[in-house]
């Protein structure tokens, strides 16, 4: 499934391309599962900080089994796998210090290199990490990459939550919500969570949220200061942006945190500066996480302490459907991509 230009759902096209063969130090993979992302969408509508080659391939988080491997390669072909969805030289201080997320030559699969809406895709073999659970289903595997990467990096090592912390978490059905929600009772936090209906709500508190807002009837803000005692959250995972970041500085609390890793609902948050330096207020940028990050959440994920979320699958074909279901916030929890 290829873009060949940028647009809305229907740019979205299936063709058959030559199987790609494995170089030197690469594996390649049959994808069972792709579950798509937010940045799916962001790269089909197109933006200067796209340079695709034609016909481009999306999808970042792939689940599948290992189909051939190349000179210097031991990876066992036949086995199950997930792919760790970012890619860096490998040779930088930043790759080498464990950071490769801050590689200045990283790309996300599907994003500036070719993803995973295929059958078949090569890949770095480092980027093989084991699949995270024998129980799960393909779909299942996709859904724990991306979303629990970047949200293990905002929650851990950005906010540094702690055990009595109280943590915002936007979007309570999105990938990032789904995941923070976890990730952030995983260390003992407490959870405001946010969502549109009452269903997501009650999704969320299955998933360990403490206190539910439903944003489109109460200001989430006013709430969560009602919900700390005037005090304010510990730390906001933030990844809508727009009005929702700018009132997320009026729910933190004085020395607080915000860690922002999208902005689905604008780039211009009109905010006050007076909020932030004499609240001394943190706001902290976050892209993805490392390789090493993948592994933890993949190790959290095999003991059953984090799990993913599959709201739909879909074959292939059927694309420019799921795209629609994102965009439209329909479900809670992952789309998933069946080639």
């Amino acid at each position: 499934m290829v873009l060949r230009e940028h647009g809305g759902p229907d740019v979205l096209r299936m063709e058959t391309l030559s199987i790609p063969e494995p170089g030197p130090g690469e594996a390649r993979v049959r994808v069972r599962a792709v579950a798509l992302n937010h940045i799916d969408i962001w790269v089909r509508k197109g933006g200067p900080a796209f340079h695709l080659e034609y016909p481009h391939r999306l999808g970042a988080d792939i689940a599948g089994t290992i189909d051939a491997v190349g000179p210097g390669v031991t990876a066992e072909v036949g086995a199950r796998c997930v792919v760790q969805p970012g890619v860096s030289c490998g040779r930088c201080a930043s790759c080498l210090g464990g950071h490769d997320n801050l590689c200045r030559y990283y790309k996300i699969l599907g994003e500036n290199t070719q993803g995973g809406y295929a059958e078949y895709i090569v890949v770095p073999a480092v980027n093989l990490a084991p699949y995270p659970h024998p129980d799960f289903t393909f779909p299942q595997a996709a859904s724990c990459l991306l979303p629990f990467l970047t949200a293990w990096q905002m929650v851990v090592h950005k906010a540094r939550v702690q055990p009595g912390d109280t943590v915002l978490v936007h979007g309570a059905g999105s990938g990032i919500g789904v995941a923070a929600i976890q990730i952030a009772k995983l260390h003992g936090a407490r959870v405001i969570t946010t969502a549109s209906s009452a269903e997501k709500l009650a999704q969320a508190q299955q998933l360990g949220a403490d206190h539910v807002i439903d944003y489109t009837q109460v200001d989430f803000a006013a709430e969560c200061r009602t919900l700390t005692g005037k005090r304010g959250v510990d730390a906001v995972i933030e990844h809508v942006g727009g009005d929702v970041f700018a009132s997320s500085i009026k729910a933190t609390r004085n020395g607080g945190r915000i860690v922002t890793c999208g902005a689905t609902a604008g780039f211009h948050p009109s905010i006050d500066l007076r909020h932030i330096f004499f609240r001394q207020i943190e706001i902290l940028g976050s892209t993805m996480g490392s390789k090493a990050d993948l592994l933890a959440v993949l190790g959290h994920v095999a003991a059953g302490r984090l799990a993913p979320v599959v709201y739909r699958q879909l074959p292939l074909a059927a694309a420019a459907d799921a795209h629609r279901i994102l965009e439209e916030r329909r479900g809670f929890g992952k789309v998933v991509l069946e080639p």
